[in-house]
C-alpha cells in the first residue's frame, strides 16, 4: 500500500488478498514518524483508505489525522484551561473537512477569554481553508503551521502554553459536495409555518 502523493507515495505496508478488488476500501493507520522514518513524530496518527489498485500496488487517499490520546492527556495541566473547537470547513478546491483545533492556557482562563480564543481559532481555520487547496490545508494542519498561526494570534488574548490540531477528517470530496448542493432544497422562509 502506498501513501497519497502529498506524502511522497511512501510505502505504508502490505495486505494479503486473493483478488485486487478485495483490497479496495481497506484502511491502514500509521504514524507520521513511521511514514517519514522520524521517531519524534509518533504522536500524530494518520489513517488512509485504499481507493485504487494497479498491479501489485494499492493506492490510498487520506481519511483522517489525529493526535495520540496519551500525548493529548500529557498536555493537560492542573490550574490551566483546555479550549477546543469543532468545525466543518470547505477548502478552496471544495473538499469538506472537519477539524478540531485545541489550545492549552498557562493558567485558568475565564469564560469570555475561552470564547475569544475559540472564535480566533475558528476564524483562522476557516480563513486558511478558504484560501488553500485540500493538500495545502492538510499539510499546514499536520506540519503545525496552522496551530502556530492560531498560537500567534490567540496568545494576545490570554497566555497560551500550546496549540494543536487534535483531529482532521476528510468528510467529502468536491464531487460529493457538488452532488449534495444539487440535491439540497432551497426553502423560502415565507412558505414555512412556525
Amino acid at each position: 500500500m502506498l501513501a497519497p502523493e502529498m506524502f511522497d507515495r511512501a510505502e505504508l505496508g502490505e495486505t494479503p488478498a486473493d483478488e485486487p478488488e478485495q483490497v479496495e476500501g481497506r484502511t491502514i493507520e500509521t504514524t507520521l514518524g513511521d511514514l517519514r522514518d522520524e521517531g519524534g513524530e509518533n504522536n500524530i496518527k494518520l489513517r488512509f483508505r485504499v481507493n485504487d489498485v494497479g498491479g501489485e500496488a494499492a493506492y490510498t487517499e487520506f481519511e483522517r489525522h489525529e493526535l495520540a490520546g496519551d500525548y493529548l492527556r500529557s498536555l493537560v495541566r492542573r490550574g490551566s484551561s483546555k479550549v477546543g473547537a469543532v468545525q466543518t470547513v470547505r477548502t478552496a478546491d471544495d473538499h469538506r473537512v472537519k477539524i478540531q483545533p485545541v489550545a492549552f492556557t498557562t493558567k485558568r482562563a475565564d469564560h469570555s477569554q475561552k470564547r475569544a480564543i475559540r472564535e480566533t481559532m475558528t476564524d483562522i481555520v476557516a480563513e486558511t481553508a478558504a484560501e488553500h487547496t485540500f493538500e495545502e490545508f492538510l499539510d499546514s494542519a499536520v506540519e503545525g503551521r496552522l496551530s502556530s498561526a492560531i498560537y500567534g494570534e490567540a496568545k494576545t488574548i490570554y497566555p497560551l502554553r500550546r496549540v494543536e490540531i487534535q483531529k482532521t477528517v476528510l468528510e467529502a470530496h468536491p464531487e460529493e459536495v457538488q452532488a449534495e448542493e444539487e440535491t439540497s432544497v432551497d426553502v423560502d422562509e415565507d412558505d414555512v409555518d412556525v
